[in-house]
């Protein structure tokens, strides 16, 4: 095996050596990977036109678009947020739901349904938790709905408190005859 010596020249050793040493190699560095899935996002851009439904089942993926979409959206485990530039004339059905653009048909969260500020949207909104912004242009119902419930929170069912019976209360009138109402409310 050729050796180097301290005189810059090589001399050849007699010892036994192999005579292919393994080369060393680095550990390998851990591939980087996203923590949750769901932090991935898919875009449509401003100047995307998109004809079609899009839809993903089991998908954790996030839609943002700021594009114009034709077609319905149905991402049931996934957040859809329309940009500010974001055009749908669709129904959307998502876990999470933003419109800071328009939206021209109606929308359903299993989650809730965030309208900003410049959102505009024409069509029914249902979701568990609806919040709309000042400023923001609603057309159509909104209708909050019963969120999923969880199935451990199933097995104990609550009872609500009863009901206090109402109480008959004398308000005089200014005529000066006395008129019975019932109420909820004492003084």
């Amino acid at each position: 095996m050729w050796k180097n010596s301290h005189t810059g020249t090589f001399s050849i050793s007699s010892a036994a050596e192999p005579s292919h040493p393994e080369p060393v190699l680095p550990a390998p560095l851990p591939v980087a990977r996203p923590a949750v899935a769901a932090a991935a996002q898919s875009s449509i851009g401003k100047d995307l036109i998109f004809v079609g439904e899009i839809t993903g089942a089991d998908s954790l993926e996030s839609l943002f678009i700021d594009g114009s979409v034709e077609g319905n959206i149905i991402l049931p485990c996934s957040r859809v947020t329309v940009g500010l530039s974001g055009q749908v004339k669709s129904c959307i059905a998502a876990r999470d739901i933003v419109v800071m653009g328009k939206v021209l048909g109606n929308i359903a969260a299993s989650n809730c349904v965030d309208i900003r500020a410049l959102g505009t949207v024409i069509g029914d909104v249902s979701a568990p938790r609806i919040s709309i912004e000042d400023g923001a242009f609603v057309k159509g119902s909104l209708e909050v709905i019963a969120a999923e419930v969880e199935p451990a929170a199933a097995a104990s069912p609550v009872v609500p408190a009863p009901l206090e019976m109402p109480r008959k209360i004398v308000v005089q009138s200014e005529a000066g005859n006395p008129q019975a109402h019932r109420s909820l409310q004492t003084a």
